[in-house]
């Protein structure tokens, strides 16, 4: 059966009939309703998009199929990207299936290693810099220009065309857009993305609600961060390469950039698991996370409709949860009374 984004909404795509269409199963994400967080935070709904349902886990390989069909259409044999670690697990999958080389620079010691894992196995071409992402993305760029190599970075526009369909399977589901969409923002395409989609649609749009961590927070700085830290690696950025287009969604939508700390995105990232049964990167907490702030300062989301977008599964970053992991007992003897005992 023919599936994917590619096929689902080519006729809002920038598919011709020289576009190869193909798909890794991507889009058609869950939208899953958390009631008990929504009762804390006075909504009347609150959902989450669940993009690390995707074939390689993130919302990446939303915009990464449209990004190699259009690099295949162009003759291209080579795709080449900088990643904090999502981008290249999906950029390798997708060049892997339709025999593409695939080069991958990666900040070393900043990506997480479910995700580096991903593009070994792949087969992706890696090198690692001693710089961070702003750094790798500026070389890979300058060598993109030079080269007979396609860029499957965000600035590559199929890729935010390909992001933009998560907005429409939203509106599919619930008939209308929410009130308000809430996302992490790191290179700052999929807030982008997101925002083009609900305008395209030509329906009611959503309150844009960006949230960054503090440490990489150049939105709400309103100024490039030259060494953005955080322990949410997915958007530990310090100049988005989507600036513009991403200040112009939050403006024109009403919204907000907000900055939440470390510790509230480790917070929320353990109460998504606990209270919701949902495991994400810790990025994809930081939304969460400051919609738990914005309510406890007593802004008002009575009567809302929210869809948070958690842009990546917890398996990209195992390290996050074992370190905040409460510490695993002593063994027992292996009788039922011991295990009874222990229990107690």
């Amino acid at each position: 059966m023919d599936n994917g984004v590619l096929y689902h909404y080519k006729d809002l795509l920038p598919v011709t009939p020289q576009t190869p269409l193909f798909s890794l199963g991507e889009g058609n994400t869950p939208l899953v309703r958390a009631k008990r967080l929504e009762a804390e935070i006075g909504c009347k709904e609150l959902y989450f998009k669940l993009e690390g349902c995707n074939p390689t886990g993130s919302f990446k390989d939303r915009g990464m199929v449209v990004a190699i069909a259009k690099a295949l259409e162009s003759g291209s044999r080579s795709v080449m990207c900088a990643s904090t670690g999502n981008t290249s697990a999906s950029a390798a999958a997708y060049a892997a299936y339709c025999g593409l080389e695939s080069i991958i620079m990666v900040p070393r010691g900043n990506i997480a290693l479910g995700k580096l894992a991903q593009a070994i196995v792949y087969g992706a071409k890696i090198v690692t810099v001693s710089g961070n992402f702003d750094q790798a993305l500026e070389i890979v760029r300058t060598l993109t220009a030079k080269h007979p190599v396609t860029l499957v970075n965000s600035v590559n526009p199929h890729r935010l065309q390909g992001q933009k369909t998560a907005a429409f399977e939203v509106v599919d589901v619930l008939d209308d857009a929410p009130d308000y969409l809430i996302i992490p923002v790191g290179n700052a395409g999929n807030i982008s993305a997101w925002w083009r989609g609900f305008c395209e649609l030509g329906g009611a749009k959503p309150v844009m609600l960006g949230f960054q961590a503090k440490g990489a927070a150049p939105f709400v700085s309103g100024a490039p961060i030259s060494e953005p830290e955080t322990i949410a690696t997915a958007i530990r950025i310090g100049n988005p390469a989507s600036w513009n287009t991403a200040v112009a969604a939050q403006r024109e939508s009403g919204g907000l950039f907000v900055a939440v700390s470390d510790e509230e995105i480790l917070s929320a990232y353990g109460r998504l698991s606990r209270e919701a049964g949902v495991f994400c990167e810790p990025a994809s907490a930081a939304p969460v996370a400051g919609l738990l702030r914005l309510a406890r300062e007593k802004r008002s989301f009575a009567g809302q409709t929210i869809v948070a977008v958690l842009t990546g599964h917890g398996l990209k970053d195992p390290q996050s949860a074992i370190d905040a992991a409460p510490e695993i007992g002593a063994p027992v003897e292996n009788h039922a009374a011991a295990l009874e005992a222990a229990l107690r």
